[in-house]
């Protein structure tokens, strides 16, 4: 009997024991003709530059204490949550990005790359471990200054002072500069009274506000001698620490059970006119005097606000790398099952297939399996930008309004590619897929909430549309609507197809009509890059002209006009966001020196890049960038690109890194190889023994032949 290895690796073939000539795993050449996947270069290059603290912190992660056990009551899931807290401040987790001064190590991408791990252990923890120090003392740290440092981060540091980010409220979520809570000073007591004037102003939604939180930043309209100076932080105690009652004049709600993360204690809180000290304005933007003289060293009101806002940009950093991990965490288990499990004997009348061998279930996988690799690049630079950004090698204001961009573009990508891979792959699985011991529909249902909090995705991706369409009105400032609308028009017909790669392409067909060289031109980095990056900038220059003047007419107009257009400006941005991603994929590949490695890795990021090019062909069939013949060549070059790619397809998961202690799934276990194994050998034994029932199907069959009429 031929061994049947079922994880083709390396350079070993894949077994073609009881499958057709035309079958998928038969398709692939010998064993010496295959290209071989550098396991442990490829996992260290997507470790990244923080490498050895995402080592420490999936270390961390892998212990029983910090893993999530599932069937708990909400109550009794967040007492073990709130353990959990203390037991990363013992275990030296959290200190990552605070002063050297104060304990902390002033690392903000190491402190974000190790936070994100948590994820794998519980979502939860991840979260809650987030709202303290990411939010809370991240609020105070960047907003304060050394008085408020000094005053309140060693607490916070080290969970005696459990705190809440008090931003959102009932009425107002993403609309921030809209809240209603009130900060108005009083100069006779050189206090602010913060009041809530009414239910919609209530705080919402809020991490550690039910139960644990004693302290919060709320966020509030700052008001001094009768003018509002627009939404400020301000550090309040919530309750006593030792009763855990609330203060007076403060009240509040608990959330009670969500969708998902139930080991976080969300909340409503209340003011009503609570005075708090002059000092508990967190007053490094924006300060009053004891007089009550209000002074900032930002002048405009609007920039003031958007610069308060984007030091706490690295809650999106974090959740577009948490994302990621979930998605990594999935593939890892659906492939690996998928290379185990057995059902149906198409191509062989003893064996059956397995499931990663039939197309459908590699489009379904391996299509998801790249964007995971292009979300995870995307991440790293992101994160680079952000430690750059955040450590002052590079802090410009322009580097900070690039990092706001980068982060509200990949942070949507990235929180709904995990939800579809979560779900795909649980559906992949079949029955097992929806056990809880599997943990898709747990952190499916965990991650949900991802997509619209610290930014709802939408108004995340019409924020980087916004920036779009202000780098394109400064290039086109000085034009007028006439050239911009002749310059859309152009688009088709002279610049994207003069453009590097894309005449190629165009000129493949028409000169020759040969499908397969329209094929090669697609699979050719330029000629990727051409199409991707033509799509973003003729959807800009549309609506950029669409839009032209709009900000001159009346509110109720300009505000009209840019709602008819509003999907595709989101649609623009989406494309951005991608193109971001195929991009970071390709810089990727420069940095792969083993051979075989750049080779399946190059398959990938054109499985990535055709994926996107398919899935939007019909843009590029109305925009006359492809013709109907190229574009029937798509389908049929990222099906051979499966073929490829299936023999390293379980490398290119266990790449990523995490072992049976993060996965903590049943079906990943290998159990199912062993089960499989088992039914094949009885029924091999069976038939060889003589002993083997008769198929009935098979007697027909024969009496059929004997009677000389056909078998079908």
């Amino acid at each position: 009997m031929t061994e049947v290895v079922d994880r083709p690796t390396g350079n070993a073939a894949v077994p073609t024991e009881g499958r057709a000539a035309n079958s998928p795993a038969a398709a692939v050449s010998a064993a010496d003709e295959q290209p071989a996947v550098d396991v442990a270069a490829l996992g260290e290059q997507l470790l990244g530059k923080w490498a050895h603290i995402r080592r420490q912190a999936r270390a961390l992660a892998a212990r029983p204490e910090l893993h999530k056990t599932e069937g708990l009551t909400h109550t009794e899931h967040r007492k073990r949550t709130f353990g959990q807290l203390q037991y990363l401040v013992d275990n030296e987790a959290v200190h990552r990005a605070f002063p050297t001064a104060l304990g902390g190590s002033d690392d903000h991408g190491g402190n974000v790359a190790g936070f994100e791990e948590l994820v794998t252990a519980d979502p939860s923890l991840q979260i809650k471990a987030g709202v303290q120090w990411g939010l809370f003392g991240s609020a105070v740290m960047h907003l304060g200054t050394e008085a408020h440092h000094s005053k309140w981060l060693p607490g916070i540091m080290s969970l005696a002072i459990p705190g809440c980010f008090a931003m959102t409220e009932t009425g107002h979520g993403s609309d921030v500069a809209s809240i209603a809570t009130t900060a108005t000073y009083d100069p006779a007591k050189q206090e602010f009274v913060v009041h809530t004037p009414f239910r919609a102003a209530w705080k919402d939604y809020i991490g550690n506000a039910a139960i644990d939180g004693l302290g919060a930043v709320v966020f509030a309209q700052l008001v001094t001698n009768g003018v509002s100076h627009g939404v400020h932080a301000f550090y309040m105690d919530l309750r006593d620490p030792l009763t855990k009652e609330f203060l007076p004049g403060i009240g509040g709600e608990d959330d009670g059970v969500k969708g998902g993360l139930n080991g976080i204690d969300n909340g409503r809180l209340h003011f009503n006119n609570v005075r708090i000290p002059r000092a508990n304005l967190l007053n490094r933007y924006g300060n009053v005097a004891p007089d009550g003289t209000y002074s900032s060293p930002i002048a405009s009101p609007g920039r003031r606000f958007f610069t308060m806002l984007g030091t706490l940009v690295q809650g999106r950093v974090s959740l577009d790398g948490a994302a990621v991990a979930a998605s990594k965490m999935a593939l890892k288990t659906a492939i690996q099952y998928a290379t185990e499990r057995r059902q149906f004997n198409a191509s062989s009348s003893t064996d059956e297939e397995v499931l990663l061998d039939y197309q459908r279930h590699q489009r379904r996988l391996f299509t998801r399996l790249a964007t995971t690799y292009a979300a995870s690049f995307a991440h790293e630079q992101l994160l680079q930008k952000f430690d750059d950004v955040f450590s002052g090698t590079h802090d410009t204001d322009e580097d900070r309004q690039d990092l706001e961009t980068l982060a509200a573009a990949l942070k949507p990508l990235s929180t709904w590619h995990a939800l579809d891979t979560l779900q795909e792959c649980r559906e992949a699985c079949g029955g097992a897929g929806f056990l809880i011991e599997n943990r898709f529909a747990s952190l499916r249902a965990d991650l949900d909430v991802y997509v619209t909090f610290e930014g709802d995705n939408t108004i995340l991706l019409q924020l980087v549309a916004k920036r779009l369409l202000a780098d394109y009105a400064k290039e086109f400032r000085n034009v007028d609507f006439g050239v911009l609308a002749r310059y859309v028009v152009g688009q088709a017909t002279d610049v994207a197809i003069h453009r590097t790669g894309l005449r190629q392409v165009a000129q493949f067909v028409a000169d020759t009509g040969s499908v397969q060289k329209a094929a090669l031109a697609l699979r050719d980095e330029e000629g990727q890059r051409t199409l991707l990056t033509d799509r973003v900038q003729s959807m800009v220059a549309e609506v950029g002209a669409a839009l032209k003047g709009a900000n001159k007419l009346p509110q109720h107009q300009g505000a009209a006009i840019f709602n008819q257009h509003q999907n595709e400006l989101i649609d623009a941005a989406q494309a951005h966001a991608e193109l971001l991603q195929w991009e970071a994929f390709t810089d990727a590949l420069r940095k792969i020196s083993d051979p075989g490695t750049k080779t399946v890795m190059t398959w990938l990021r054109d499985l990535f890049g055709l994926s996107l090019v398919e899935k939007n062909l019909s843009w590029y069939l109305m925009n006359g960038r492809l013709s109907m013949q190229r574009g029937r060549t798509v389908g049929d070059y990222i099906n051979r690109l499966l073929v490829k790619i299936r023999p390293h397809a379980v490398d290119l998961v266990d790449a990523f890194g995490y072992g049976p202690d993060h996965l903590r799934a049943a079906i990943a276990s290998g159990a199912e190889k062993i089960r499989q194994d088992e039914a094949r050998e009885f029924f091999r034994m069976q038939r060889a023994s003589g002993d083997a029932p008769v198929d009935e199907k098979a007697i027909l069959a024969r009496k059929k032949i004997e009677a000389g009429l056909p078998r079908h």
